[in-house]
């Protein structure tokens, strides 16, 4: 059994064998020219026992939000990304990071944590000079769940499964996707390529420019349940649940 919240964006709560993790958190109601337009600013129900970073995108890895976390919550991270913890954060949140690479593990309370790869560009932006691999994770429990992070397809993906559960990308922040993104078609076809049994389509209708909204609501509001359609098709045998911020889930095996 896993129980999961999704706070929006790229933010989930997962729990499994009594493991607590958190998914790339943005804890706030504003980022940069981004504003929280759908579901309250998260509250925890408790610390985590680790943070899962896929990327050091600043929607994704964002400082202000981890600053709010306990801590002692492990920072699982892509390999190289410790540096610029350190530079943010300071030396004793960079202690607590795990660097992984595509093909590691580690082992977070009862569960294992196994970096997969994700088709995304993994500098922090055009601006910074640091670097790391984006990565996605799939975290094996009671049920094996795939946090996807940012990716476009691969064909890698068939290898991942098969899955009880996939936290798959089906959209964006702004009226357009750029490259090494899933819209729902595509997040349709992954679920599909990793036999997942369960799905909730994340990264959508949570944060937007002022106005976006109006000017595309269908890239802001539609991704999730245009997702659910294109499953319905291209992957048949994945149940789907469109969740909205705030909203919690439990997944059991069938």
């Amino acid at each position: 059994m896993v129980e999961l919240t999704w706070y929006g964006h790229s933010t989930v709560w997962i729990e499994d064998s009594g493991t607590r993790l958190l998914t790339d958190p943005l804890l706030r109601a504003r980022l940069a020219h981004l504003r929280r337009r759908r579901g309250p600013t998260p509250r925890l129900p408790c610390a985590p026992d680790a943070v899962l970073v896929s990327h050091l995108h600043a929607d994704h890895l964002d400082f202000a939000s981890l600053r709010r976390l306990p801590e002692h919550a492990a920072l699982v991270v892509p390999a190289g990304a410790a540096r610029l913890v350190r530079q943010a954060l300071g030396v004793a949140a960079a202690r607590r990071c795990v660097e992984l690479a595509v093909g590691d593990r580690t082992t977070i309370g009862r569960v294992a944590i196994a970096a997969v790869p994700a088709a995304h560009h993994g500098g922090r932006g055009p601006w910074s000079r640091h670097r790391a691999p984006a990565l996605g994770y799939v975290v094996h429990g009671q049920m094996r769940t795939w946090f996807a992070g940012d990716t476009a397809l691969y064909d890698e993906m068939a290898k991942l499964g098969p899955l009880d559960l996939a936290l798959i990308p089906v959209g964006g922040w702004g009226p357009t996707l750029g490259r090494g993104h899933l819209d729902p078609a595509g997040a349709a076809e992954a679920v599909r390529l990793a036999a997942a049994a369960w799905a909730v389509p994340i990264h959508f209708g949570t944060f937007w420019p002022v106005g976006c909204d109006r000017i595309r609501p269908d890239r802001f509001f539609r991704p999730g349940d245009d997702f659910a359609r294109h499953a319905e098709t291209v992957a048949p045998g994945t149940r789907v649940r469109v969740l909205r911020p705030g909203e919690s889930l439990t997944v059991r095996r069938t």
